[in-house]
């Protein structure tokens, strides 16, 4: 079996809005998720959720406390991953529709509100709660059991 690929993600709020990006290049796909992508060995998980929010989105942030672990997997390969969801605020930089990401993958980036967030496709499942819910930055992280990876 394949080691899981480890990732971290930022549930960044911006003037009551959450930031989420649309993580299948060229719209194949219409689900949402929040920022991030996959850590690179020799950086701390902060850095590399930095990193991350620069090359998605061209943002500059701080990373606050980790709020939630959820792991999925593809059950047709060997495709495990855990990310690692973290509070952040944008420290610099403004949403820009003409950045482009170096890697290709994110090609639309938004700000939502929570009746926003509940009429798109998105993941994880406890997105609205961990950035709009009773245990949002209260300090407590939650975990979300293994599930299905979704397209």
């Amino acid at each position: 079996m394949t080691k899981p690929r480890l990732a971290v993600r930022a549930v960044l709020l911006h003037q009551g809005r959450l930031l989420l990006v649309n993580a299948w290049p060229d719209g194949q796909s219409d689900l949402w998720c929040a920022p991030g992508g996959g850590v690179e060995a020799g950086q701390s998980l902060p850095d590399n959720l930095r990193r991350e929010i620069w090359e998605e989105c061209g943002l500059e942030i701080a990373v606050g406390a980790p709020c939630l672990v959820n792991e999925f997997h593809d059950p047709g390969s060997r495709f495990h991953q855990v990310d690692i969801y973290f509070y952040a605020a944008i420290t610099g930089g403004t949403l820009d529709p003409h950045w482009r990401d170096p890697a290709g993958v994110v090609t639309t980036r938004r700000l939502v509100t929570e009746p926003e967030l509940r009429t798109l496709r998105y993941k994880p499942d406890t997105l609205p709660e961990i950035a709009f819910g009773a245990t949002a930055w209260d300090g407590r992280a939650l975990y979300d059991p293994l599930e299905p990876i979704v397209r």
